[in-house]
């Protein structure tokens, strides 16, 4: 869907947010000597600096506006100063006091941009040095207290900080980045609130100058308290094929992406620079910062679209310090702060949507304006392939929002046609959902790895003669039993396994690879569906832990009991060993089916009365208390492998039981387009299964691992 927006935008600064930035401070036409701002020698005079800050006069607190106006000479005179320097000069005087910071190489580069009288190199040297700065004093932060705060503003507020620098210094830094009523550059960059023109280079100069100031601040502190700080070590972003969707950018594709980015309606006029300096930076290799500035502008061009889908145009300008700001954690929600549906998802659709919420939010996935605002990354090092996807992404968008001709003519390229094919399928990620199906996989591979591994010979036949146990041999019909309920409610008009009696054991994998295929929704996953994926996500790990385990024991194992290097005792355990590889190999199987059978019905829990929800969660972190006793016999140090099997004798004999009174969420599982029961009591009327977790109470048959609990 092609869509234009109307652009009536010259500024996203409200008016007081604009007053104070890009006003306030010049009004004040005294000069100020850097004499007294600098010493000769290079040491920051920090009293008259500190007394340019003022409190309020009615409350306490500061008084924002009046230290703006009388830190605006002072950072007029730091900016003509370091204006004045050669590049030796400032390496010379100022290059030690960062090396405090995790990149001090950062800082001659700023000094290029602020010669360079490029607007966007200014922002984007704030940004970076916004984010070095939040790094380091978090670092300085852990000398003092032990958890750093998230959030820049509570770090500058923090007594550890002011420990160490003094309070007066602190609310310096709290009238330049620490507070949305003072200039809060920071947020107001890294927002892509201020076009490029309205960032005043005075101030990137002076917090050049605070951060190597707060350098000999600390060396002080350090030298008198005998103590020496940690750097936390910085994240190395890496290529990968978890977030590789799109191929790597050609010249085609980057010329394309140049020609739209000047005329779609996502871009703001005001705001085009900076689109022109994402493709320099990338053809430059300088990969950060072409992501840095994308990310700010994407936020930018879906801040205009929300305030406009959702009728709120006063939510494309900065908020004032009594409202917080319109970011990309408000645009993606499902609902607004006043309950109304967000019209916004609605107008990405879905694959957009689960791109965004993939690079921007999921824990799992790269969060990579997070890294990256709040300093953690190494930008040198940050990967061509990210900056890729998000260029091919923004392409795709870009194109929704262009002229139709343009956008047709485009779309006719292969190369172009390829990316938008590529984003209308995208599927979430690094949703729990799709790293529950990545994880049943895997663990599936993992089992069927194990025939493989050489196994000698005569131990085999040693096996075969002395047979089973009879509680391995009580299991494998109860497996089968199972399996075959699970496959006549395996969903899909199509389904090739639904009422198949009896399913051979070769097919199981295929089965699995089936269910994984299958759609499930991820936005906006309710509360109880999360709780249930929770439990879900560690019963795979368990289950992919176990096999791991499994395969290691009969890998070294085995090649010891060929060398002849095992004693009496641990031959005979390396028999127990083999003989339970076919249990172990069907049961495992056996649970990762069922998680991602419940995983394709997950959202059918939100249809469950609270007490079967409730209900319905005991049952699964029962299989989960099993998994981890399984996981306890299995493991290197214990060998349990009887004990493993009387274990799975007495989960199988629950999961059957809770199957049998359809209490699994696959029961309730609707074909598309069927209308929900009306009658919810039926899910509140389940009961649970007589005598299921008494099977090991009186330590019998199946009774727990010592060191583990029963579930059952």
């Amino acid at each position: 869907m092609e869509m234009s927006l109307e652009e009536p935008v010259t500024t996203c600064l409200s008016a007081p947010v604009y007053h104070l930035i890009c006003e306030l401070g010049c009004e004040v036409q005294e000069h100020r000597a850097i004499s007294s701002i600098v010493a000769g020698n290079g040491d920051v005079c920090w009293k008259t600096i500190t007394d340019c800050v003022v409190g309020a006069q009615s409350a306490q607190g500061l008084d924002y506006e009046g230290s703006v106006r009388l830190l605006g000479p002072v950072c007029e005179a730091v900016h003509m100063h370091f204006s004045s320097l050669t590049k030796g000069q400032f390496e010379v005087q100022y290059a030690p006091w960062f090396q405090w910071t995790s990149s001090p190489e950062l800082f001659p580069e700023i000094l290029d941009a602020l010669e360079s009288r490029e607007p966007p190199a200014v922002a984007l040297s704030l940004m970076k040095l916004t984010a070095c700065l939040e790094r380091a004093l978090g670092d300085v932060f852990l000398l003092v207290g032990k958890e750093c705060p998230f959030l820049l503003r509570d770090l500058l507020a923090s007594a550890e900080l002011a420990q160490v620098f003094g309070q007066p210094v602190m609310d310096v830094l709290t009238v330049f980045v620490g507070s949305p009523r003072g200039l809060n550059l920071r947020n107001v960059l890294w927002h892509g609130f201020a076009a490029p023109q309205e960032v005043p280079p005075r101030y990137c100069s002076m917090l050049m100058l605070l951060t190597a100031g707060l350098g000999q601040l600390l060396e002080a502190h350090l030298r008198q308290t005998e103590r020496t700080v940690a750097r936390r070590p910085l994240l190395t972003l890496v290529d990968s094929e978890d977030w590789t969707i799109f191929p790597a950018a050609t010249d085609e594709v980057l010329s394309v992406w140049e020609e739209v980015a000047r005329k779609s309606s996502l871009v703001l006029r005001i705001m085009l620079p900076y689109w022109e300096a994402v493709l320099t930076r990338f053809r430059a290799h300088r990969f950060a910062d072409c992501a840095m500035l994308l990310l700010t502008q994407l936020e930018t061009g879906l801040r205009h679209l929300f305030a406009t889908v959702n009728r709120c145009p006063r939510r494309l300008l900065t908020a004032e310090s009594a409202a917080l700001y319109t970011t990309f954690d408000e645009m993606l929600a499902q609902h607004l702060s006043d309950g109304e549906i967000n019209q916004l998802p609605l107008v990405l659709g879905e694959p957009a949507m689960e791109f965004l919420w993939d690079f921007l939010n999921h824990q799992e996935g790269p969060r990579v304006r997070d890294h990256l605002s709040h300093g953690e990354v190494s930008l040198p090092e940050f990967p061509r392939g990210l900056a890729e996807q998000l260029l091919a992404f923004s392409l795709v968008l870009l194109l929704r929002f262009a002229e139709e001709d343009l956008a047709s003519e485009v779309k006719e390229k292969a190369a172009v046609k390829a990316l938008v094919r590529l984003a209308e399928g995208y599927r979430a990620r690094f949703h729990p959902i799709a790293l529950i199906k990545k994880q049943v996989l895997s663990c599936e591979e993992s089992i069927r790895s194990w025939p493989l591994l050489p196994l000698p010979e005569d131990a085999v036949r040693e096996v075969a003669r002395l047979g089973g146990s009879a509680e391995a041999s009580a299991c494998e019909p109860l497996v089968m039993k199972i399996m075959a309920e699970l496959c006549h409610h395996v969903p899909g008009h199509h389904c090739p396994f639904q009422g198949v009696e009896s399913l051979p054991v070769e097919r199981w994998p295929q089965l699995l690879l089936y269910v994984c295929s299958l759609y499930v929704p991820t936005l906006f996953c309710p509360r109880a569906v999360l709780e249930v994926l929770t439990v879900l996500r560690s019963i795979s790990s368990r289950c992919a832990q176990v096999s791991r385990q499994v395969a290691a024991s009969l890998e070294l194992r085995g090649r010891q009991w060929a060398e002849k290097t095992l004693r009496s005792r641990q031959r005979q355990n390396f028999l127990r060993m083999v003989s339970s590889v076919k249990l172990l190999s069907a049961v495992l199987s056996l649970v990762v089916l069922l998680v991602a059978l419940e995983l394709v019905s997950v959202h059918g829990v939100c249809g469950e009365e609270p007490c079967g929800r409730q209900r319905y969660l005991r049952f699964l972190k029962s299989v989960l208390q099993f998994t981890e006793n399984l996981a306890a016999c299995t493991s290197p140090g214990r060998n349990r492998w009887g004990e493993a099997a009387g274990l799975t004798h007495t989960a199988l004999l629950g999961i059957w039981a809770f199957s049998e009174r359809r209490q699994l969420l696959i029961h309730g599982a609707r074909a598309p387009g069927e209308t929900a029961p009306t009658d919810t009591a039926a899910a509140s009327s389940r009961q649970e299964p007589p005598g299921w977790t008494s099977q090991t109470a009186n330590g019998g048959p199946g009774g727990a691992v010592p060191g583990t609990r029963s579930p059952w």
